[in-house]
């Protein structure tokens, strides 16, 4: 099959992130054995998501690593010209939920599959697919975890999200909160005997506000703010649902901090409670690296893209694999009514990828 015969096939599996991906992880689960690929799953708690790591090539250190992710965005409120899991051609476009975001990179991965498997391999080709992208990068650390306790360290990561096949460098991180107050209720004519959950909340969101627009670019965002039942009630809880974006680590570590400083200081009677809902690792690639001149070698184009949005590249980045992320279609398309991806971006990605399975063979 080619590369686009698979993407129909991919399109037409629902995995927007609020539902199973198994039908789509079963399908390209079988694909891949009768290609002979060596597979992996891992699947998360409930047993309704699972990751896929498959190895082309020899269990040697030193391989590649194409990283992708099975879910898709909702199609609520949007509109659509044609059905968004059913691939649609026009004018050398082709629509359907995940095309560019990213089922087109996933799709030309499997397509250059047998090319792979006919050749000599003298250094592996893993495929890591992975759930819940979309929604905090849920299934990547699994996966990762997964690889490292069972092949060979790689040499290093491609993410395939969509840069028009430029090299992407860095990205913020991306880490989402909910944090509760909890206060004491009272009738409102005598506030004193009770104890505000909202004042609180509000000083907090104050204290959040105040750390964004520093250097590196972070930003904070307040999501969501719901407290109080009644207006002659003292409120006894209020929940802020907030996300920040750091540049890098050190940024991470000032805003937890100040999130901890705020918690011991809290009035008699008040005390919080922060849940994390999502964690997207910064990206920091030097572009002195090693895995940047064979991303270039490759065919991955030249000067990098600035990514605004995250990937699953910094959780590679943690675990010791060096990860950049290139791959085919523009971001300006993903997330949108009549999502499309390039005929011609996808026929580069199988360039790209073709040029994978000969440095692979090449060995060292």
């Amino acid at each position: 099959m080619d590369t686009v015969a698979i993407l129909r096939r991919l399109v037409a599996f629902d995995t927007t992130s609020r539902r199973s991906n198994l039908e789509l992880v079963h399908w390209i689960a079988d694909y891949l054995d009768r290609a002979g690929a060596r597979m992996r799953l891992t699947r998360d708690a409930s047993g309704e998501k699972a990751n896929i790591l498959a190895t082309i090539g020899p269990d040697e250190p030193g391989g590649i690593v194409l990283s992708g992710h099975t879910d898709v965005v909702p199609i609520d409120d949007q509109d659509w010209a044609s059905d968004p899991f059913s691939l649609a051609s026009r004018d050398g476009r082709l629509h359907g939920r995940g095309a560019v975001d990213m089922k087109g990179f996933v799709a030309a991965c499997l397509a250059a599959v047998p090319g792979w498997q006919a050749q000599r391999l003298r250094r592996p080709i893993h495929l890591a697919l992975s759930y819940d992208e979309e929604v905090g990068c849920l299934g990547v650390p699994l996966l990762i975890a997964d690889m490292l306790a069972h092949c060979q360290l790689p040499a290093l990561a491609i993410i395939g999200e969509p840069t028009q096949m430029r090299i992407g460098l860095s990205h913020r991180g991306f880490y989402g909160y909910r944090s509760v107050f909890h206060g004491r209720a009272a009738h409102s004519s005598d506030p004193r005997l009770g104890v505000s959950a909202i004042e609180p909340a509000a000083a907090f969101v104050a204290a959040l506000a105040g750390l964004g627009g520093g250097e590196g670019g972070m930003t904070v965002n307040i999501g969501k703010i719901a407290g109080g039942s009644a207006i002659n009630i003292v409120p006894e809880r209020c929940e802020v649902v907030w996300e920040f974006r750091p540049p890098d680590e050190a940024a991470v570590g000032a805003v937890v901090a100040e999130v901890e400083r705020f918690a011991a200081e809290l009035p008699a009677g008040v005390s919080v409670e922060t849940m994390p809902l999502a964690r997207v690792l910064p990206l920091d690639c030097a572009a002195s690296s090693p895995a940047v001149g064979v991303a270039r070698d490759l065919g991955c184009l030249w000067p990098p893209i600035a990514m605004p949005f995250g990937t699953e590249a910094g959780f590679f980045q943690q675990a010791g694999i060096p990860a950049l992320v290139c791959g085919p279609g523009s971001i300006a398309q993903a997330h949108q009514p009549n999502e499309w991806i390039a005929r011609a971006e996808l026929e580069a990605a199988d360039r790209f990828l073709a040029r994978i399975g000969g440095w692979a063979a090449a060995g060292r």
